[in-house]
């Protein structure tokens, strides 16, 4: 996977482009190699061709037909075996002189040149050859062929022809090697500015991609990214100080508004004074809850994995909060089920998940209308952990389950309902900080109320988890019906 991982990299497709380039070059400078090389011995076998026949035209023009025979006779006698070939015959092929029994077969050029091969059938004793000749027809209608055995000169090709295409697998071989060596140097620098900013999104913010100090390109970058950061961190500074002298200057104050309209209300005789000043305190109140869960965001966002991370048993979690919320659910007549896998653990900051769940659970039970119901499940699958509420109430449109998780952002049917806007995007930061996801979908699509069904998939904690497999049944599973400890089984209804 890791080397797979390596191919798909751009620094060794790059390489790769590299490679084609240059092995298409040195194919292209091998072939004019061999092209001359070839070229420049056939042709000097054509030469030597040449050179025989002038000579022997030159005895015929001395000497006649019978000079020339007379010679050819010589040739062979003196040298049976030799490279040159020679062969007079009639114009009915009758043999009158030469090395050669047969007339040889083969494609003849307008030009009178032949390749063929010596072997028994034109009277060659030995392995079968290749041979090249010319041909002239001769005064008096006889027939002359010379020519010369180029065995030799093929087998120089053969051999030119492997070396080329060992040298071209070797080019590519090392070209493909060079390539991944060079991605592999490349991509290990790639990956620890990567595995840096990695933990810098996870809130590590005094993390700094780290140079060699060889003030290669790659140093630039980290240079730059590092001062960057730097910067980065100095703003958020000012901003957390900020949010820090907002909270001292504000709140208190708003907390004294508060308290001073309480105990004005409590003051009051008059009925429509004693309204008017209720409906202050509640506007006070929503005014510090949404400035608190304003604050809660900020520091969450930039906690990264700073949380409390211990293990923790997500189903007792959930059961709490389910426990919470009882008698808000009872008041609106609401069906509320819990499912929940006792075996199912993660690790994680308690409070935060206390909070990310009861934000779900309160989302729930707010927006589902009276005699609704309600489901809580917590199960394990191959993912990881989930936590999951499913609600029969309003919904969220498709168009907007993206937007959902941005401040203040509240779907057009909820308006009219209590809130800030504020709850998903604190559940978004927690999920985030245990590395989980958030899946929103319907939970009946094209219904008038499709509903919601919300699941929260995190980390399983796996060591914790196998020891509790080895461990005795707990009294909760017991009670649930069976007795076995992995079961899922509805803890309660309300």
């Amino acid at each position: 996977m890791k080397l797979l991982s390596q191919l798909r990299t751009s620094t060794f497709q790059l390489a790769l482009l590299y490679m084609v380039v240059f092995a298409t070059s040195v194919f292209l400078l091998l072939a004019f190699i061999y092209w001359r090389t070839a070229g420049f011995m056939a042709a000097q076998t054509d030469e030597t061709i040449e050179a025989e026949i002038a000579g022997l035209a030159e005895q015929y023009r001395g000497r006649g037909i019978n000079g020339l025979i007379t010679i050819i006779r010589e040739r062979v006698a003196r040298e049976p075996n030799a490279k040159s070939l020679y062969l007079v015959t009639t114009e009915d092929y009758m043999k009158l002189a030469g090395n050669l029994t047969v007339w040889p077969e083969g494609s003849q050029s307008q030009s009178g040149w032949i390749n063929f091969t010596l072997d028994e059938r034109v009277g060659w004793v030995g392995q079968p050859r290749l041979a090249r000749a010319r041909i002239f027809e001769v005064q008096g209608g006889l027939r002359l062929l010379v020519g010369r055995d180029i065995d030799d000169l093929t087998a120089l090709k053969r051999v030119i022809e492997i070396a080329i295409n060992w040298g071209m697998g070797i080019t590519l071989g090392l070209a493909l090697l060079g390539g991944f060596m060079i991605s592999r140097s490349t991509t290990r620098r790639i990956e620890v500015i990567n595995n840096t900013s990695r933990k810098i999104m996870n809130g590590h913010l005094s993390q700094r991609i780290p140079t060699r100090g060889t003030g290669d390109d790659f140093d630039q970058l980290a240079e730059n990214l590092n001062q960057m950061l730097d910067r980065i961190v100095y703003l958020m500074e000012g901003i957390r100080h900020v949010s820090d002298s907002i909270a001292h200057d504000l709140r208190t104050p708003l907390t004294r508004l508060r308290n001073q309209l309480e105990t004005t209300l409590m003051s009051v005789d008059n009925d429509e004074a004693r309204e008017q000043a209720g409906r202050a305190v509640a506007e006070a109140d929503q005014l510090l809850a949404t400035f608190n869960a304003l604050l809660r965001i900020a520091r969450l966002e930039t906690r990264g994995n700073a949380a409390d991370m211990k293990p923790v048993s997500l189903a007792l979690l959930v059961s709490d909060a389910c426990e919470l919320y009882e008698a808000v659910a009872e008041d609106k007549h609401q069906f509320f089920e819990q499912s929940l896998d006792d075996e199912a653990m993660i690790e994680g900051d308690r409070d935060l998940l206390f909070q990310m769940v009861s934000n779900l659970i309160d989302n729930a039970i707010k927006y589902t209308p009276q005699s609704g119901d309600i489901r809580v499940a917590v199960y394990r699958e191959e993912a990881g952990t989930v936590f999951e509420v499913s609600d029969s109430g309003i919904g969220i449109p498709d168009d907007e389950k993206d937007n959902v998780f941005q401040r203040f952002y509240r779907v057009g049917k909820s308006r009219s309902l209590p809130g800030n806007g504020l709850g998903l995007s604190l559940v978004s930061a927690v999920a985030e900080i245990h590395q989980g996801r958030i899946e929103l979908s319907d939970r009946n699509p094209g219904a008038d109320n499709p509903g919601l069904t919300v699941r929260v998939v995190l980390p399983a904690f796996q060591e914790h988890s196998r020891r509790l497999k080895s461990a005795p049944a707990r009294p909760e599973a017991e009670a649930a019906g069976d007795g076995d400890a992995s079961s899922v089984a509805p803890r309660s209804q309300i």
